[in-house]
């Protein structure tokens, strides 16, 4: 069987899409062995791909080889991950502003002396 690196990258889930797999090798951030390749390149048994999606990184082997995509657990058996765990203390903080307002449960809409406090806040409701 032969599986191009797009097709298998996706097939094992680490892209959403076949097309984004292929932007991804063609913009150098999947390596194999340290070095650039083409979306086309035919995968084979034991070769080590470095991926990096956002701020992670992941480094796989390949244990066996499949074209077809499903689910997550099934995915898992085709290659091996090899990356090191995330720390915590690696991990970014949120992007949302965290609300230091609770309303309790069944308090309903804010009264207009509500929404006033909230835009002293800077909130616009």
């Amino acid at each position: 069987m032969e599986v191009r690196a797009d097709t298998y990258l996706w097939a094992i889930r680490m892209y959403k899409s076949r097309t984004i797999a292929g932007e991804a090798i063609k913009g150098g951030k999947v390596k194999l062995d340290g070095s650039n390749f083409k979306p086309s390149h035919i995968v084979k048994i034991g070769e080590t791909y470095s991926l990096t999606i956002g701020e992670t990184k992941k480094v796989i082997v390949v244990v066996n080889l499949v074209d077809k995509r499903g689910s997550f657990e099934i995915a898992k058996q085709f290659y091996l991950d090899k990356s090191e765990p995330i720390n915590n203390s690696e991990k970014l903080p949120s992007a949302f502003f965290k609300v230091n307002l609770k309303r309790d449960k069944g308090e309903g809409r804010p009264t207009k002396k509500d929404r006033r406090d909230l835009s002293d806040f800077g909130w616009n409701t």
